[in-house]
């Protein structure tokens, strides 16, 4: 495992344990080189998820892809980072499909955000959503307030 710190390959484990439920293995490492200290995770993956693309392209479901624009709609915004990566692992797990459409997994983003921070939620839709107008945002945050 490349070390965060210094690109070192040389590292050595120096705990394990199960995390999520059984899902994955969390190993805390430590690199032989420069001593710092650093976090992986493993997780058995059966069969590569796939997003159909708003023009039908089928890609990879990258789930570091959905984490970033999910912490970038949280930028300065008192959110937890570890609420975020736990959102994706779950909408991983809870999917249990092969495919899955793109709109699907900006749906179940927008979701989670109207409940976590009202201001990352609108966000994350002008993005999602193609926001190009400023009407478009008051649009969204009236429709947001008439949910409360």
């Amino acid at each position: 495992m490349r070390c965060p710190h210094c690109g070192s390959q040389n590292s050595k484990v120096i705990d394990s344990r199960p995390s999520d439920g059984g899902a994955a293995i969390r190993r805390r490492r430590e690199c032989e080189d420069c001593d710092s200290r650093f976090t992986t995770y493993e997780r058995i993956q059966l069969e590569p998820l796939m997003v159909i693309k708003r023009d039908g392209r089928r890609e990879a479901f990258n789930p570091e892809k959905l984490l970033r624009s999910l912490e970038i709609a949280c930028e300065k915004r008192p959110v937890d980072p570890k609420l975020l990566r736990k959102f994706v692992i779950r909408l991983e797990d809870d999917l249990g499909v092969s495919e899955v459409e793109s709109a699907e997994l900006g749906r179940r983003a927008l979701g989670f955000l109207r409940e976590l921070d009202k201001i990352a939620f609108v966000r994350f839709a002008s993005v999602y959503k193609g926001f190009s107008d400023p009407q478009d945002f008051v649009r969204e945050i009236e429709a947001l307030k008439t949910l409360q």
